[in-house]
């Protein structure tokens, strides 16, 4: 019980650091790296260099994107430019695939070619009007009369007429579209009926007297 160990163990192992194996096995474990070669500039420090393709890529992504506030709002304007004069053309042609939403859809070109299919009394409001104008002018009492009877004939016949062309499109339209949405269709032909032939947009597409 009295006697001691022969081969005692040394102090400085027992009570050694473990901070200074941790260090020592990291040094082990760390990647050997090539000090010759070359770094990128631009690419972080501790990460490797990208490949000329990778670079090349992210050089024109930066190049393709606007770096100005001046160079985007240049971009947005030429965009809306193009989009207005695709816009003009396709009321002018009546192209479906860039007419505004107002005007988009099977039902809206149907009314459209109901109401430009007839002759409607308040196209040729505007022509009237000035020709009422003219007469109540005129400082005689008669003509004055008769251009006042003209205003109430005028607008007694556009009413009655709207009303008439108002339930002939909504049954056009139900019987043709049963399934689809036709919420506004009808005040849209009427206020069409209300502008000049040749002054509509979309440009009529249809004669006077062909059926839709």
């Amino acid at each position: 019980m009295g006697s001691t160990p022969r081969d005692p163990v040394p102090l400085g192992f027992v009570f050694r650091s473990r901070a200074k194996d941790e260090k020592a096995q990291s040094a082990v474990s760390a990647p050997v790296t090539d000090s010759k070669q070359p770094r990128d500039p631009q690419a972080p420090k501790g990460r490797p260099t990208p490949k000329r393709s990778a670079a090349q890529s992210q050089r024109r992504s930066v190049a393709s994107t606007p770096m100005t506030r001046k160079d985007a709002a240049k971009r947005q304007r030429e965009e809306r430019r193009t989009a207005m004069a695709r816009q003009r053309e396709a009321l002018a042609k009546g192209d479906e695939r860039y007419l505004p939403a107002r005007d988009k859809g099977p039902v809206r070109k149907f009314a459209r070619d109901f109401i430009d299919s007839r002759f409607n009394i308040a196209e040729y409001f505007l022509p009237m009007a000035v020709v009422i104008l003219v007469l109540s002018m005129i400082r005689v009492a008669s003509l004055q009369n008769v251009a006042l009877l003209l205003w109430l004939v005028v607008i007694v016949l556009i009413v009655l007429d709207s009303i008439v062309n108002g339930f002939r499109l909504k049954k056009r339209l139900a019987e043709r579209f049963p399934d689809e949405r036709r919420r506004g269709a009808v005040a849209y032909g009427l206020m069409r009926s209300l502008q000049m032939r040749r002054l509509r947009l979309p440009k009529p597409q249809v004669k006077r007297g062909e059926r839709p």
